[in-house]
């Protein structure tokens, strides 16, 4: 893939929402067994006061299981509170082809990739299942929240990805499916892509239509 009229140096991109999706229809069918709406877990798994703690790293998966079946105690027993928390703990997932390949694209065309991230303490291991690790892995560089204690939109993580990708901040392309934590990019002067589907970043990487730091980037 030929990147012409790039106005960046260095892409850096969040995984979940972008390049991983999950497939939620086990846990929906256990939300639905236990009289719950599809969503019930997620909604207290990744409240703020349960998800951060395990972002920064500071609490384990059964920790944080857990503390998703307190969420729920008030709706489920805590055993069937625990299983749903367990359920989406191991929740199966996949990456999207297309945007693995325009990476690819990215890495082949001499600009380094960075994955910027909050992710679990077990990324890794995720990566890995994703095969986007070993030999033919697809990033120059792993920034995970819970390796680096702070989450996106915290300004440290950016200034990390940063450090690590080796070139200016305004040289570089963030991509993110949440508006937080691509005006966060933007703040740090990074040109900005919120993502909403693969022509989104095929349009960013070509330089067609590329609109303002910060905007979603249209064909013209």
């Amino acid at each position: 893939m030929t990147i012409s009229g790039r106005a960046f140096d260095a892409v850096l991109s969040d995984l979940d929402g972008v390049i991983r999706f999950y497939d939620m229809a086990d846990l929906e069918q256990r939300e639905a067994a236990a009289g719950l709406p599809p969503g019930s877990t997620a909604e207290v798994a990744f409240a703020p006061e349960t998800d951060q703690p395990l972002m920064r790293g500071e609490i384990t998966k059964e920790q944080w299981v857990e503390s998703i079946a307190r969420g729920l105690a008030d709706r489920v027993p805590r055993e069937i509170g625990r299983e749903l928390g367990h359920t989406l703990a191991e929740t199966k997932f996949h990456a999207d082809d297309a945007v693995v390949g325009l990476l690819r694209g990215v890495r082949a065309a001499g600009l380094p990739v960075l994955l910027v991230t909050n992710a679990t303490p077990w990324l890794a291991d995720d990566l890995a299942l994703l095969g986007l690790t070993g030999p033919d892995g697809l990033f120059d560089a792993v920034l995970s929240s819970a390796d680096l204690g702070v989450v996106k939109p915290d300004r440290a993580i950016y200034e990390a990805a940063v450090r690590r990708a080796g070139v200016p901040a305004d040289c570089c392309l963030f991509v993110d499916d949440r508006q937080e934590n691509v005006d966060a990019a933007v703040a740090l002067g990074m040109r900005g892509l919120l993502y909403r589907e693969p022509s989104d970043l095929e349009a960013a990487l070509r330089g067609h239509g590329a609109g303002a730091r910060g905007e979603r980037p249209t064909d013209g």
